[in-house]
């Protein structure tokens, strides 16, 4: 193709994912989401289609069975959430308007009753919120499922589609950009999926040696809170030690910090990332963290994924640049 046919239809491309965005703005997350993980997806694809299977019925039980594994555990969370409900708002309400605390003799009174009253607020209006998107939710969910599918499918037409519209000598450049975009998305979601389920399952004996009243519930929370980075679980359990505070239990609030602190909060990092670090994306925490709380609060929830492959990508553009450098100078 001459270099000036391929400029005329590269910028053309590029006018109509403009307008596309544009157009698409209500379903925009719900494209970027499916991509990511047909992206992903493609070499267990690639192992499925081995054992006979033509692409499309490969396609289609790579597509199901990640909708399973995605759905089943969203699912459960969702329904305990619901029936434990009740629960969670019966101990909002019973958390005592204000405690002392006592530092070095020193008697502190902390009122929490503004608190308690917009927990519950803020519990309400998640409820209802979550009850009227669900009819919107199954929608995207359906659109999801047919996108992996469709780009499971064709992801071999649409990587010779990206390819033609790069001269060959980049073809490097791309190759570099495609791994790291993989091994960030492996990081986002296999890693963090991986680490959820082990803190799940860690949490709910020591949540239930603990005392609470709903251990199942609140593992759930701390393993989808491990999507968060660097705080994740720690919440709740700072959360719990507080309320065994607000009680007048100090013995019980140490308890919780040292003994769910360490095993639920800490100890899933290091029993599945050192195993799982070889895929990961080699970026610092510290830039994971910058890549997600800047899309969270940029884009919205999309952010989570968008935010901290945006960093990658320019942590491997800034090495590709200065492995370039280097050969331009020796």
């Amino acid at each position: 193709m001459p270099y000036a046919r391929r400029t005329v239809l590269t910028v053309f491309l590029v006018l109509v994912a403009t307008l596309a965005v544009i157009v698409l703005a209500g379903v925009l997350g719900t494209v970027v989401f499916a991509t990511t993980v047909a992206y992903l997806l493609v070499p267990l694809y690639y192992r499925v289609e081995d054992y006979g299977l033509d692409p499309w019925w490969a396609a289609a039980v790579t597509a199901v069975g990640a909708a399973v594994v995605s759905l089943v555990p969203a699912g459960a969370f969702a329904y305990l959430l619901y029936v434990r409900s009740s629960g969670v708002v019966a101990f909002v309400r019973a958390l005592p308007a204000s405690f002392d605390v006592s530092v070095i003799g020193v008697s502190y009174v902390i009122d929490v009753s503004s608190l308690t009253v917009a927990a519950e607020a803020i519990l309400r209006d998640i409820a209802l919120s979550v009850v009227g998107a669900l009819p919107v939710l199954g929608i995207k969910f359906t659109l999801f499922g047919v996108l992996v599918f469709g780009l499971l499918v064709a992801h071999e037409n649409a990587e010779s589609a990206v390819l033609a519209a790069v001269p060959l000598r980049y073809h490097d450049i791309v190759a570099a950009l495609s791994g790291r975009a993989r091994e960030t998305l492996y990081a986002i979601y296999v890693l963090q999926a991986a680490t959820a389920v082990v803190t799940a399952a860690i949490a709910v004996p020591v949540f239930w040696l603990l005392g609470f009243t709903y251990p199942v519930t609140l593992a759930l929370v701390c393993g989808v809170l491990q999507f968060l980075p660097v705080v994740g679980p720690s919440f709740v359990v700072l959360g719990l030690a507080l309320y065994r505070l607000s009680i007048g239990d100090a013995t019980g609030a140490i308890t919780v910090l040292a003994v769910a602190g360490v095993l639920v909060a800490w100890l899933p990092d290091p029993l599945v990332r050192p195993r799982l670090s070889r895929h990961t994306a080699r970026i610092p925490g510290s830039l994971y963290f910058v890549g997600f709380t800047g899309g969270l609060l940029t884009v919205g929830a999309l952010g989570i994924i968008v935010g901290p492959l945006v960093v990658a990508l320019l942590v491997e553009t800034v090495s590709l640049l200065a492995d370039e450098e280097g050969k331009y100078r020796t």
